[in-house]
């Protein structure tokens, strides 16, 4: 009985592993496939924010003052009112920051890219740069 229990119990377990498919990681074609994607989106995403906050300023009511070319904000919280309430800066400045964080953002999917090839020195290297980058930006923003 408990001879058939065992072997009824390993019957199953080895169905349930044959019906669920083995996942294997991106190969190294398509990694490079999405950290091109991400590149790409990144900067059509920003240019398309940008050209909407270059055709907003124009048709807002005030139009074209010195002021308002000068006039832009600042903070994150600053962008997200502007953006709620169509300020033509705010989409600027959105779009500025998309295309900053875009290079970043493809940094980051490198660091994911080399683990999932287990290439550990470049995991390492790659995790340098971002830090670099963070602690650049961090202390660019410091002087503020």
């Amino acid at each position: 009985m408990q001879h058939q229990l065992h072997s009824s119990m390993k019957k199953k377990h080895e169905a349930s592993l044959q019906k669920e498919p083995k996942q294997t990681p991106p190969s190294s074609d398509q990694m490079t496939i999405i950290i091109a994607r991400i590149l790409q989106v990144g900067v059509m995403v920003s240019a398309a924010i940008l050209l909407l906050g270059v055709i907003l300023l124009p048709i807002r009511p005030g139009g074209l003052t010195q002021h308002r070319l000068q006039s832009f904000p600042t903070t994150l919280l600053q962008i997200w009112s502007g953006i709620t309430t169509l300020h033509p800066q705010a989409f600027i400045a959105l779009g500025i920051i998309l295309l900053i964080a875009t290079p970043v953002l493809r940094v980051a999917a490198s660091i994911v890219a080399f683990g999932l090839e287990r290439d550990f020195r470049y995991v390492v290297i790659t995790i340098i740069v971002l830090l670099i980058l963070v602690i650049s930006f961090g202390l660019g923003m410091g002087g503020r």
